[in-house]
C-alpha cells in the first residue's frame, strides 16, 4: 500500500486549513479502508458524501441563480445538471490532488482507486461537506466556487454566445447535449522558446481525447483542438 506522505496529514485543503482536523480525516477515508480495519473506531466518508451533495447543489443553485438572473429554471436547472456531475467534480478533485491523500483498502489500491473518476467526486463532495461542518456555509461556498473556478469560467463562455467561429463554444454545446459533460482541455507539450513558445493541447471528453491543436497561445491551441474536435463528432 502506498505509504502516507507529508501532505496526507496537513490540515489544509486548497484555500481552506481545517481547525477541527478529525472531519477532513473523514472526508478523506474511502469505506474501504475501514472495512479492512474494523476494530479502528474510523469512520468512511460516506456521510460526509451525502451531506456534501446537499451542500454542493445549494451552493450551485444560489450562484447560478446570481450570476445569471435572465435564465429560466428549466436552464439554470440544466447548467447545475453539468457542473455537478461525476466529471467536473473528478476533475476539481484531481486538481485539489485528493486522490494522493485518500485512505484507501488494499483491493481499490490495487484497481487504480486513486483516479477513478466516481471515488474522487464522492471525495470531493465528503470534503465540501466537511468544510461546511468546520467553518460554516460561507466558507463551504468560497472554497467550491474556487474548486471549481475552471468550470464555472466554462460556463461563462457558453452564455457569451459567441461567433460561429468559436470553435470551443460550439464543441461544449455539442458535449452537453450529446453527454451532458463540459470538455476539459489539456497542456501536453510546450516546445520553442519563451518568445515563441508553441502550445499542443488535448480536449478530453470523460478522459477520451476528441482533438488535438498546436498554437503560439493557449488559446490558439485550445480553438483548433476543439475544431479538430468537431470535424470528428459531426462525421
Amino acid at each position: 500500500m502506498t505509504p502516507a506522505s507529508p501532505a496526507d496529514s496537513s490540515p489544509d485543503i486548497s484555500n481552506y486549513r481545517f481547525t477541527n482536523p478529525s472531519v477532513l480525516t473523514e472526508a478523506l477515508t474511502h469505506k474501504s479502508y475501514v472495512n479492512e480495519r474494523r476494530d479502528s473506531g474510523r469512520k468512511h466518508n460516506e456521510r460526509l458524501e451525502f451531506l456534501g451533495d446537499a451542500v454542493l447543489s445549494l451552493i450551485m443553485s444560489d450562484y447560478l441563480a446570481g450570476r445569471y438572473p435572465e435564465l429560466s429554471e428549466g436552464a439554470l436547472s440544466k447548467l447545475k445538471a453539468t457542473l455537478v456531475s461525476e466529471a467536473p467534480l473528478a476533475n476539481a478533485a484531481r486538481r485539489l490532488n485528493l486522490g494522493a491523500r485518500l485512505k484507501l483498502g488494499r483491493g481499490e489500491e490495487l484497481s487504480n482507486g486513486r483516479d477513478k473518476a466516481s471515488l474522487l467526486a464522492d471525495a470531493f463532495e465528503a470534503i465540501i461537506a466537511a468544510v461546511y461542518l468546520d467553518g460554516g456555509l460561507e466558507a463551504s461556498r468560497n472554497f467550491t466556487i474556487e474548486a471549481l473556478t475552471d468550470e464555472l469560467r466554462q460556463i461563462d463562455v457558453l452564455q457569451e454566445k459567441p461567433g460561429r467561429d468559436d470553435y470551443k463554444t460550439r464543441f461544449q454545446e455539442w458535449c452537453q447535449k450529446r453527454y451532458e459533460l463540459l470538455p476539459r482541455y489539456v497542456i501536453v507539450r510546450e516546445t520553442g522558446p519563451d518568445h515563441q513558445k508553441l502550445f499542443e493541447v488535448e480536449v478530453r471528453v470523460n478522459d477520451k481525447v476528441f482533438g488535438i491543436g498546436r498554437g503560439y497561445s493557449k488559446k490558439e491551441a485550445e480553438q483548433e483542438a476543439a475544431q479538430r474536435a468537431l470535424g470528428q463528432s459531426e462525421r
